[in-house]
């Protein structure tokens, strides 16, 4: 990809015209980076917007807790179920077409939300929904490569972070406003006309990309969706007492989807699983920190909206301002850590990053029933700020750890890492509601902190490397 020049293959196999490897002529670049940046915030808001509306839907169709986690839990198990297949098919067919193709399914599922008429429905939209987020999130960092020159490439990384941090800033207020005035579905029905817009504007400026010539591994791609989504309905059949002949063949058979993608990944000169960068102790490390400690996140962003709701009883809108602290605090602290990574050691950072969080989830724990909103909202700032101080240079060392070459897929690692963590979590909060009701909330952030502090032993063991 670092060539000046890339060479573009057609579907049907011939060469076609040669691709600017260095970036796009203005003003078609920014026309790119806007459809980047638009796809992008959708991606993110959607994964913040349904928590803070999941007790208003689960009461509107009357269906317990636990099940409505799902809502939020499906988008986010697609996700991470399609990522790494969807790379390595960007890889193959261009990472434009897989861009598009995952704004119009994303566009079209929203639809689907919005006129769902039970929560099941509901969370089958959703499922389709975190497919087409995916396809954005697979080959976002690739496409952008290709629209900026090489010398303002880790510029416009730095611009796309900011959008991510301030889209899951403005998440839960743009959610607590709207359910103030409106409907939960009007929080689907704002991707409509943005997803259209998204949709014309990348057709007429993204950028082609090299193809890969090696066949896609299907098996491989079924074998890493299987492992991952066996896992989570494990952990979910669990939570809601299914029998153990449901339970076991579940657990039997995510070990065995597992233990076959290894075997095939070291027998494939490209695999999908890249085993080589695992064996690497910093980025395998690194690799555990993140699922630790966006479990953690995430067990306190789904719980959180029932305890402040329900038992705390603020209501949506109130809830919604309450939860911004923490992701706005992660805005402002994650540049800086960014720019100390490079002086101090990441384990470092990390380690007090992830300390800071573990406090800040016990303090959140041991709130009283009915505590002022500036109680809840410095505990929010301490988790914010510790899981900034975490997030820049927990990226920066995995993504250093990895030759050059291998960049790509140590891209796709992290997200995998990352979107793992929050579906192992949302499905624990599952869990928690289903066995110990409203209690369970309570006990998420305690689970949560016990992650977060698991997270930090792991990162300072890297100091060790």
């Amino acid at each position: 990809m670092d060539r000046a020049v890339a060479q573009e293959t057609a579907p049907n196999g011939r060469r076609a015209r040669s691709v600017e490897a260095d970036g796009l002529p203005a003003p078609r670049r920014y026309f790119a980076w806007a459809t980047i940046i638009v796809g992008l915030t959708l991606a993110v808001l959607d994964g913040t917007i349904a928590n803070v509306a999941l007790p208003t839907i689960a009461q509107e169709f009357n269906a317990p807790a636990a099940t409505s986690i799902w809502i939020v839990n499906g988008y986010q198990l697609a996700i991470v179920m399609a990522l790494l297949p969807l790379s390595t098919l960007g890889e193959k067919f261009g990472y434009r077409w897989i861009y598009l193709i995952g704004i119009a399914l994303f566009t079209v599922a929203s639809v689907g939300c919005i006129s769902s008429d039970s929560l099941a429905t509901l969370t089958t939209a959703r499922v389709f929904q975190g497919l087409g987020a995916a396809g954005l999130m697979s080959v976002n960092a690739a496409v952008l490569r290709y629209t900026v020159s090489r010398e303002t490439f880790g510029f416009a990384i730095g611009i796309n972070a900011l959008v991510v941090a301030s889209a899951a800033t403005a998440g839960p207020a743009i959610a607590g406003l709207v359910l103030s005035v409106a409907s939960w579905r009007w929080l689907f029905a704002l991707n409509v006309p943005l997803g259209i817009l998204t949709l014309a504007l990348g057709f007429r400026s993204l950028p082609e990309s090299d193809r890969a010539d090696h066949p896609f591994d299907w098996v491989s791609a079924i074998l890493s969706a299987a492992t991952i989504g066996l896992l989570i309905t494990t952990i979910d059949s669990i939570g809601h007492d299914l029998s153990w002949l449901v339970t076991l063949p579940q657990a039997f058979g995510t070990l065995l989807a597992g233990w076959a993608l290894v075997g095939r990944s070291r027998r494939s000169k490209r695999p999908m699983l890249p085993l080589d960068l695992i064996g690497r102790p910093v980025f395998s490390l690194s690799i555990a920190t993140s699922i630790a400690a966006f479990a953690a996140q995430i067990l306190a962003f789904v719980s959180l909206p029932f305890s402040l709701q329900t038992v705390g009883g603020f209501s949506p809108e109130q809830m919604g301002l309450l939860m911004s602290p923490w992701p706005l605090a992660v805005a402002v602290a994650a540049p800086i850590a960014g720019k100390l990574a490079d002086s101090y050691s990441p384990a470092i950072l990390g380690g007090i990053g992830l300390v800071m969080l573990t406090l800040g989830l016990v303090a959140l724990g041991v709130m009283v029933a009915h505590p002022a909103p500036w109680d809840i909202a410095w505990r929010m700032v301490l988790c914010g700020l510790g899981f900034g101080l975490f997030q820049s240079p927990n990226n920066r060392i995995l993504i250093g750890s990895a030759p050059r070459e291998r960049s790509g897929a140590a891209n796709g690692m992290l997200g995998t890492a990352r979107l793992t963590g929050q579906s192992i979590g949302a499905a624990l909060v599952a869990l928690l509601l289903a066995q110990f009701g409203m209690t369970g909330a309570n006990l998420s952030l305690f689970l949560g902190a016990g992650f977060a502090g698991l997270a930090a032993a792991v990162s300072l063991t890297r100091l060790a490397y």
